[in-house]
C-alpha cells in the first residue's frame, strides 16, 4: 500500500524532529522533508506534493496563517495545524481553519513541547484521516452571503448540528447567515479538544446575529440562541428544554457525542426537532437522526461534493431517515425553511 507523505512544517528543530519521529512510527506514514517556516512551506507543497502538512502557527518569515492562504491558492492540500494551547493561539487556529486549514493538534505543554508524544495516537489518527479528504472540497471558496430572514413559523424549535473534520469552516459559513429571530434554540456538537470550544463559540458570535456561546449546565434553551457543547462534555437535553453537561464514558471514541444530544433532543421535542449533519468522519449521529425522524422531525445531511469527509453524513444518509441532501451553502436557507415548518 503507499505511504502518506506528510510534509512537517516548524522553527523549532526540536519539534521538527518529534514529529518526524512520531509519525515515521507508523508503517503507513512517510515525513518527506521538514521545512522552517511558512515560505519554506509553500515551495515544498509545490515542488514535493505532499498528502499532508502539518503546520506550525508562529513562525518567522511567513506564519503558519499566510502559509496557508497561500497553499490553498496554488495547491490545496491537507493542513493540519498544530498549536500551543492557549486562548491566544485558539482564535490564530480558527483564523487558519478560516482560510483552509482541516484540523488541528495541540501541544502538550507549550509551543516547544517535551510531551508531545503524549498525544502520539491523535496526531496519526488526524493525519490518516485527512489524507482521504475531499479536495475538491478544499479548492472551493466559501463567500459569506446575506444573513437570511426568518420565515414565520408556530412553534419553537430544536436545531442539533453536529460536525467534525472541516466543521470549523461549515459552521462559520453556516451560523452567521441564519437569521438573528430564529424561532429555534440551535445545538452545536463539534468534535474539538478541550479547552477551544469556548473560544471558538466567541468567534462565531461576533460574526452572527445570532447569539452563541459555550453551553453551560441547567441552562434553558432559548430561542436565536446557538449552544456549543463543551469540549469532554456530553450534552443532553432534559425536560422544559434545560442543557445538562454529563461525563459519561465516550460514545463512538468521541465526547461530546452528535447521537447523545440528537437522542435526548428528540425524546422531549418530538417533531419540533432537526437535525444537521455536517462533514466528519465515522457515524456519530447516525442513531440520533433515526431517533429524530421516527418523532416525527426533520434531518438534513452535508452532501457528498462540499463535504470534506463524507463519512458522518454518508452514514446518516444510509439510515434513509435523512429529508434533504444539500450543498453546504443551501444548508442555512434549508435550515429556515424546516424551522418555519408547522
Amino acid at each position: 500500500m503507499r505511504k502518506i507523505k506528510v510534509l512537517v512544517v516548524d522553527d523549532s528543530a526540536f519539534m521538527r524532529k518529534m514529529l518526524r519521529e512520531i509519525l515515521s512510527s507508523d508503517p503507513d506514514i512517510e515525513v518527506i522533508d521538514v521545512a522552517r517556516n511558512g515560505k519554506e512551506a509553500v515551495e515544498k507543497v509545490n515542488l514535493l506534493s505532499p498528502d499532508v502538512v502539518t503546520m506550525d502557527v508562529e513562525m518567522p518569515v511567513m506564519t503558519g496563517i499566510q502559509a496557508v492562504e497561500r497553499i490553498m491558492k496554488q495547491k490545496p492540500t491537507p493542513i493540519i495545524m498544530v498549536s500551543a494551547y492557549t486562548v491566544e493561539n485558539a482564535s490564530i487556529t480558527f483564523e487558519a481553519l478560516d482560510r483552509g486549514a482541516l484540523d488541528f493538534i495541540t501541544k502538550p505543554g507549550g509551543p516547544i513541547s517535551i510531551r508531545l508524544k503524549d498525544v502520539k495516537e491523535k496526531i496519526i489518527e488526524k493525519v490518516k484521516a485527512v489524507s482521504h479528504v475531499n479536495v475538491r472540497a478544499l479548492k472551493t471558496p466559501l463567500k459569506r452571503g446575506e444573513t437570511l430572514k426568518a420565515l414565520p413559523g408556530d412553534m419553537e424549535k430544536i436545531v442539533v448540528i453536529e460536525s467534525s473534520t472541516g466543521g470549523p469552516k461549515a459552521l462559520s459559513y453556516i451560523i452567521p447567515r441564519l437569521p438573528g429571530d430564529l424561532r429555534a434554540g440551535i445545538l452545536i456538537v463539534q468534535h474539538m479538544p478541550k479547552g477551544f470550544t469556548k473560544p471558538f463559540a466567541e468567534r462565531l458570535d461576533k460574526l452572527s446575529k445570532l447569539t452563541v456561546k459555550e453551553a453551560e449546565e441547567g441552562e434553558k434553551i432559548s430561542s436565536s440562541t446557538v449552544y456549543i457543547a463543551p469540549s469532554g462534555y456530553h450534552m443532553k437535553i432534559g425536560e422544559e428544554w434545560i442543557i445538562h453537561l454529563t461525563n459519561d464514558a465516550p460514545m463512538h471514541g468521541v465526547r461530546p457525542a452528535a447521537d447523545i444530544t440528537m437522542l435526548s433532543a428528540a425524546s422531549v421535542s418530538g417533531k419540533r426537532t432537526i437535525g444537521v449533519v455536517l462533514t466528519g468522519m465515522g457515524k456519530d449521529g447516525s442513531m440520533g437522526v433515526r431517533e429524530i425522524k421516527t418523532r416525527g422531525g426533520k434531518v438534513i445531511a452535508q452532501d457528498r461534493k462540499t463535504s470534506v469527509i463524507f463519512g458522518m453524513p454518508k452514514a446518516a444518509i444510509d439510515t434513509g431517515c435523512v429529508d434533504e441532501v444539500l450543498p453546504l451553502e443551501d444548508i442555512p436557507e434549508g435550515i429556515v425553511n424546516m424551522v418555519a415548518v408547522k
